[in-house]
């Protein structure tokens, strides 16, 4: 009881800084952690200590899956190089540097444990990434890559993370051996979420449409990916991910209208509160961090908090640089097929490393013992480090990433909105034309007038020119009724388009949104 009490008491927190969040001008993770460690601070509180167990199988699966769901795959695929550099190369770079100064700083820090140190900290953050750079106006492309990244690199940090606690137990390190079991944990990750995917766009496809089970069926989806890719020993992350990239295209196929407003709704509640239960988490933890280490002073762990700390941050502009320049030095192909690359753009991506949940949980999964007679060398230096990296990268460019992109001046631009605004006059057009060719004959004048000036209005509006009419009452039903078949026609247009690469999957979601949201409008209309 005691335990259900704290987790209501956390939710009402994480909702009323939220209400906060806007006036203070504090981004929301940093305000969430400050804030638990505030509360963690305050004697004579139950003690909320963090299972990493629930982490990987409660939190992980759920908000990796939004986030793959909310990527376009068209974007992520045309970013797939810089992606895979930032997901696999600057991981294990970063896992690397950070090893080679941790067993050299810190006294009794052994090679294995320093690289599960790394591997531990290398990952930058989903959760954190996505929250770092909303309403930045970034442009399309930045936000893809970090994102992208962010969705992957958990796959490489993880992986490396359980052979660096192998090689602890073992004493040894075997290179090759790894890198085949790294390209089966990955490789296999990817099949498992690929089948997932198809099964569950199969269940869809049969099964009658109800938002409730449909909505229901989209929860099950990562989790099961997630549990059948560990159960056989591969990357749950992947599986989870892949499943996602693969069923959002999907979407307009499985979900009717009804469904994806509902499941939009109702995933955007659970992922806002588990976002904020992740971070005011993570401030929860200091206090029971720090009761845990006694042989090393405040003042050395605060030396080597901030050593390792600006090493993971260092260690990712050393990396992003140079593998965003040269190899466009050095290839014509990749010149040619990706946009120009800015050192504005990259330093943007540099400064973006915040780290956050998956490097804590996997911390505080450390085993306690090696072989059952050993103690996990400096597990609970490790965790505090871990600790230090996440809070740093936080606070330092969480709070600096917003003055850098102003510093910068980069913005979005306007190539995205006159992309939406040509999709939207074409789509008014082809309707407008539609309704001439088909309904000239057959249908009232009056209904006909009113509903070719719905799309005349809206052509004037997005070319500034606004004028307004309105309909009989006598013939809504007839409106109505066309006003349906035109629906089904607008989506028949906005999918073609996004099919023939005219238009982006963000714009055509944001589009069918609007459809949705005016079929219901619709329905209720006609019941009244």
């Amino acid at each position: 009881m005691e335990k259900i009490a704290v987790v209501i008491i956390l939710l009402a927190i994480v909702t009323a800084l939220f209400q906060v969040t806007d006036k203070i001008k504090i981004p929301y993770p940093i305000l969430l952690v400050l804030a638990g460690m505030g509360i963690g601070l305050v004697p004579h509180l139950p003690v909320v200590s963090l299972d990493p167990d629930i982490v990987f199988l409660i939190f992980l699966p759920p908000v990796l899956y939004a986030s793959a769901w909310n990527t376009s795959w068209g974007d992520f695929k045309k970013s797939i190089r810089p992606i895979s550099l930032l997901a696999v190369g600057c991981v294990l770079f970063t896992t690397i540097i950070v090893g080679y100064i941790a067993h050299y700083l810190i006294p009794g820090f052994g090679w294995a444990e320093s690289f599960v140190l790394g591997a531990i900290i290398s990952p930058p953050d989903a959760v954190a990434a996505a929250a770092a750079t909303k309403g930045l106006n970034l442009p399309k492309r930045i936000i893809t890559i970090l994102e992208g990244e962010s969705l992957v690199n958990d796959a490489t940090g993880l992986i490396a993370y359980r052979y660096g606690i192998a090689a602890v137990g073992a004493g040894s390190f075997i290179f090759w051996l790894a890198s085949v079991n790294f390209i089966y944990v990955a490789g296999f990750g990817v099949i498992i979420g690929f089948l997932v995917g198809v099964v569950f766009l199969w269940i869809h496809k049969i099964t009658p449409d109800n938002p409730l089970a449909d909505t229901t069926l989209t929860f099950l989806t990562p989790y099961t990916a997630y549990l059948i890719a560990e159960r056989f020993h591969a990357s749950g992350v992947l599986a989870v991910v892949v499943a996602g990239l693969y069923l959002s295209q999907r979407a307009s196929q499985i979900f009717n209208h009804q469904t994806r407003i509902q499941a939009n709704l109702v995933w955007q509640t659970v992922i806002f509160l588990l976002n904020g239960l992740i971070f005011i988490l993570i401030g929860l933890q200091l206090p029971l961090i720090l009761k845990e280490i006694k042989e090393v002073s405040f003042g050395q762990l605060i030396l080597y908090g901030s050593v390792i700390s600006l090493a993971t941050i260092i260690a990712r502009i050393l990396w992003v640089f140079p593998g965003a320049f040269i190899p466009r030095w050095f290839s014509k192909k990749i010149r040619a097929r990706e946009p120009e690359t800015t050192v504005k753009s990259v330093s943007i991506v540099a400064w973006s490393g915040m780290r956050g949940i998956v490097s804590l949980a996997a911390a505080l999964a450390l085993p306690l013992m090696i072989e059952d007679t050993t103690p996990f060398p400096n597990r609970d230096l490790i965790i505090f480090l871990t600790f230090s990296v996440i809070f740093s990268t936080l606070v330092i460019q969480g709070l600096t990433l917003p003055k850098l992109i102003s510093w910068l001046k980069i913005t979005a631009g306007d190539h995205e909105l006159e992309e939406e605004r040509k999709a939207r006059l074409n789509l008014a057009y082809e309707v407008i034309e539609h309704i001439e060719e088909n309904y000239s004959f057959n249908v009232d004048d009056t209904v006909l007038n009113q509903l070719k000036t719905k799309y005349e209005i809206r052509i004037q509006r997005i070319r500034k020119d606004e004028t307004n009419k309105s309909l009989t009452i006598e013939l809504i039903d007839q409106f109505h009724n066309l006003r349906a078949e035109l629906i089904k026609k607008e989506r028949e247009v906005i999918h073609r388009m996004s099919k023939n690469g005219e238009i982006s999957d963000e714009i055509m979601r944001k589009i069918e949104r609007e459809l949705d949201l005016e079929e219901s409008r619709m329905i209720l209309e006609k019941e009244y």
